[in-house]
């Protein structure tokens, strides 16, 4: 059992973690940091797919103490905003604890700190770390979540969750679901498309669809307006652009993407042609599905489609919870 005591614990080497460790050596305080997988940012580096770019411009990407290249483009593709945290992580020398994986913490309010107990696989030893402060920063984005329909497990085709989805030249010729109609299910559902996959979507809730653009300007008027007054110009300029995708099988949600982002976390979808190819019947947009029987897919319209390959672009869910005890002590933690 190896002992460690630091003023700052920090679990979780993504773009979050490394912007602690590196505003905590600014003020000379010291931490430690570790992560579970190999590397840092493994989610950018492991778990993204091929044709993926920051969807925001980059003055809104950026990490505290340090800009990106002068060069670079506005939207950061996946490899070069890999590139800026390992240039982040060299300048402000964090030296994140790699393959080292939280089991446990406890707050001792007496002694008030916390107490954790972490597993050192490359050692297959236990490190026991006892902090005044501990920095959450493993993300929500730890554990694939993969809903539970009924018949899902006797489907003989591929089934993946995003994160292991690079690209669709694989998938050429074969009739292909996207579950899941975020940023992430309609970059997907496009990829696919575009390499000659028949591809459907599963559009169960309203979302926006915006631009780019469009949520740059957002995100700039924001600072001078209110929120409300954004939406309505932002919504508008949407309709102008993409017309009524109501017949599409696409609603909006009664709160504008602004308002919708800062009170429940949902963001606006980013639109990278999509849209263009569900209106073209190139993309189909299906309705939720109750249950799948060998390769056919019975959706809950009582449509009935085979399907060769189910990609599930559903998101993610935190762990933390399981390892993360004393929550009452806890400055700021999500519910959710």
């Amino acid at each position: 059992l190896e002992m460690e005591s630091v003023p700052v614990l920090i679990v979780g080497a993504g773009p979050a973690g490394l912007a602690t460790a590196a505003c905590l050596g600014q003020f000379s305080i010291p931490y430690a940091i570790v992560e579970r997988e190999s590397c840092s940012a493994s989610l950018w580096r492991n778990r993204a797919y091929d044709r993926l770019k920051l969807h925001l411009a980059k003055e809104f990407c950026e990490l505290p103490h340090m800009s990106y290249p002068v060069d670079a483009p506005t939207y950061i593709p996946k490899t070069l905003f890999v590139k800026y945290l390992d240039d982040y992580v060299e300048r402000f020398n964090i030296q994140p604890k790699y393959l080292t994986s939280v089991e446990s913490s406890t707050y001792d309010n007496d002694e008030k700190c916390w107490s954790i107990v972490a597993t050192d696989m490359s050692k297959c030893t236990t490190v026991k770390f006892t902090a005044k402060f501990l920095v959450v920063a493993s993300g929500e984005n730890s554990a694939e979540n993969i809903p539970m329909i009924p018949g899902l497990e006797n489907f003989p085709g591929d089934v993946i969750h995003s994160s292991s989805y690079k690209s669709g030249k694989s998938y050429s010729g074969k009739n292909v679901l996207v579950v899941g109609s975020g940023n992430s299910g309609m970059e997907i559902a496009y990829d696919l498309a575009t390499h000659g996959a028949n591809t459907s979507i599963v559009i169960r809730s309203p979302i926006h669809v915006m631009t780019k653009e469009l949520i740059r300007l957002g995100m700039a008027l924001a600072h001078h307006l209110p929120l409300n007054l954004v939406d309505k110009l932002l919504v508008m300029a949407a309709y102008l652009i993409f017309g009524d995708l109501s017949r599409h099988g696409i609603t909006r949600p009664k709160m504008g993407p602004m308002t919708l982002k800062s009170e429940t976390g949902r963001s606006a979808v980013i639109d990278v042609g999509t849209v263009g190819l569900i209106k073209k019947g190139i993309i189909k947009v299906q309705g939720g599905i109750s249950k799948i029987k060998g390769n056919i897919v019975k959706f809950q319209c009582s449509k009935r489609i085979s399907f060769d390959a189910i990609v599930f672009a559903t998101g993610y869910k935190s762990t933390a919870n399981i390892w993360l005890k004393g929550l009452q002590y806890a400055v700021s933690f999500p519910s959710a």
